[in-house]
């Protein structure tokens, strides 16, 4: 038994009729005739009621015997799983051709993505990339609206209808610059936080919805003196000592004028990487995604 009997069995299972499976195999009925009655040797089973017939709208159909059933049954599953196969395999050497279309954070955009980028360019160097780069809210909606396959995003968006993995967990810390007063201090409670004046990101970004609910929560009011999304000048903004922020720990660089202490408590944030699980995945988005999760 091999899958081209099996092929031709399910065409006249479906069709009912050695004639109209022939045509739509593209093969003469005798050579039809004869791969089933071989199959039927190799198996030691009578697969065809060649005698009892019924009618139905599209007239005279062979019926199957209970081991036709069976056969027919297990058939249709193989034939399937044979298809998907091929379209697998031929996917896979199309690894060479393909886009992976991702929306991420700024700041991962900035700090953690550009070493991966290139590790992940030079093991696929024909694979086009293709990075949106914005607020945690930019991220969602292109991931929502289909712009984007793929978008790294926070625990918080995350959807019934999405796939995801947990990329990394990173420490949210108060940034401030070498002379400010907190930079004593070994960490910052968030009633202190707002007692300074902050930079800020636009409308968009979860740290900004995120200092502005825990503001609300305390009942306090937030002094606002800069706003901006260019992380560069947030951090020159800091390291002058005119105001004071909030980013991810990975942000502060050895490099930068700016201490970053921890909040008290302590915050983290959880970044994931999703996709529509609705929406089928291209295979060159899965070998990124799986790079990425390796390369944590």
């Amino acid at each position: 038994m091999d899958i081209k009997q099996l092929k031709h069995f399910d065409a006249l299972a479906t069709k009912g009729s050695f004639t109209l499976a022939a045509k739509q195999l593209n093969i003469a009925q005798p050579a039809l005739s004869q791969s089933i009655k071989r199959l039927e040797t190799d198996l030691g089973v009578t697969l065809i009621n060649r005698n009892r017939h019924y009618r139905g709208q599209d007239g005279s159909r062979l019926t199957l015997t209970a081991e036709g059933d069976a056969l027919h049954q297990h058939a249709t599953l193989i034939i399937k799983q044979v298809k998907q196969a091929e379209a697998h395999i031929k996917s896979m050497a199309n690894l060479t051709k393909g886009e992976v279309r991702i929306a991420v954070p700024g700041m991962l955009g900035s700090y953690y993505l550009p070493s991966r980028l290139m590790a992940f360019r030079h093991h696929y160097p024909d694979l086009k990339l293709s990075l949106f780069e914005g607020g945690t809210r930019d991220s969602l909606r292109m991931l929502q609206n289909e712009e984007v396959d793929i978008a790294i995003i926070t625990s918080q968006d995350l959807q019934a209808n999405f796939d995801s993995h947990l990329l990394l967990r990173e420490q949210m810390v108060v940034a401030v610059g070498e002379d400010h007063p907190l930079a004593e201090q070994a960490n910052v409670t968030l009633t202190q936080f707002f007692e300074h004046e902050l930079v800020m990101f636009k409308t968009g970004y979860f740290h900004r919805e995120w200092m502005l609910s825990q503001a609300k929560t305390l009942g306090l009011e937030v002094n606002i003196a800069f706003e901006t999304n260019l992380i560069n000048l947030i951090k020159q903004v800091v390291s002058q000592g005119y105001a004071i922020t909030s980013v991810l720990e990975m942000v502060i660089e050895q490099r930068d004028s700016i201490l970053a202490l921890p909040f008290s408590p302590a915050v983290y944030l959880d970044l994931h990487i999703a996709w529509n699980k609705e929406r089928p995945v291209g295979l060159a988005d899965r070998a990124f995604v799986d790079f990425l999760m390796a390369n944590r």
